[in-house]
């Protein structure tokens, strides 16, 4: 899906939102975005499956807040995900590892980080990846590429960069793609205890949503909350670490790095995967 298709379905469920107790009909969401209700209802149902209406109850507070009841605690869901043959968990596709000390010290000298810019089912995105693994996945908003790049030469001062899209188209396929054929990795650079809650974000099944506090709770630090929110916030690797899939416990979805509109589409999306046959990757 090319970005400006995302741009019109974001807008769509802003829309729907801000005007829920209006209950717009698909004609009046259709004239705000600018195209026929057919070609709404038609692109929206091949992007998410199902219509706006049905999308729209997936990311209400009083849905979420039965989803967080349904998965207590991360240990459970990851296994209720793992006996069931048609969902799938991501620790299953992506396997995490953390730069040695000396990479950590050094800032990724000796290193070389290939980086491209590409079109995403979730608007523009720029990926970064070394031989080991991918470092940085993050979506844009026009006009951001110098910021993301500014930000992965501050994170890995001593690397090499090198621009390269067809090394990162290879990988934006292969995470979009409903079957993939291997396993994806992902090299972080963090504190240990950054490390420990990404790796507890990979235990969480498609579909799911779990509190910070219950994150927390899983790495063996309850009191650390805060620290739990901080290090969801500092994710390098959007969507393959899950950090959009942690909510506040009222049922708010809270803050996004990449923008609470997206996270809001990200969480519908897999939600509405998740509840049908097909089960692709998201």
């Amino acid at each position: 899906m090319q970005a400006p298709q995302y741009h019109i379905i974001a807008a769509a469920i802003e829309y729907i939102l801000e005007h829920f107790l209006e209950q717009p009909n698909l004609e009046t969401v259709a004239a705000q975005v600018h195209v026929s209700p057919f070609h709404l209802q038609r692109m929206f149902t091949e992007w998410a499956g199902i219509s706006p209406k049905r999308f729209l109850q997936y990311i209400t507070a009083d849905y979420l807040k039965q989803k967080l009841q349904h998965t207590p605690n991360l240990q459970e869901a990851a296994s209720i995900a793992g006996l069931s043959a048609q969902s799938r968990v991501y620790d299953l596709f992506v396997t995490l590892e953390a730069v040695t000390p000396q990479q950590f010290r050094t800032g990724g000298e000796s290193v070389i980080i290939r980086y491209g810019y590409h079109n995403t089912p979730f608007g523009p995105a720029f990926l970064a990846a070394t031989v080991k693994g991918i470092v940085s996945l993050g979506f844009l908003e026009p006009g951001q590429e110098a910021q993301v790049l500014a930000k992965l030469h501050k994170d890995w001062p001593q690397a090499q960069m090198v621009v390269d899209d067809p090394f990162t188209a290879h990988l934006v396929r292969q995470i979009f793609s409903a079957q993939r054929g291997e396993k994806l990795h992902v090299l972080v650079k963090g504190t240990n205890f950054q490390v420990k809650v990404w790796e507890a974000l990979l235990r969480l099944p498609l579909g799911s949503v779990v509190t910070y506090a219950k994150i927390a709770e899983y790495i063996g630090h309850p009191k650390a909350v805060r620290a739990v929110g901080a290090a969801v916030g500092a994710n390098p690797v959007a969507l393959l670490i899950p950090c959009h899939r942690v909510i506040r416990k009222e049922g708010v979805l809270g803050e996004y790095h990449w923008g609470a509109t997206r996270k809001k589409l990200l969480l519908g999306y897999e939600m509405s995967r998740a509840d049908s046959e097909e089960h692709p990757l998201l």
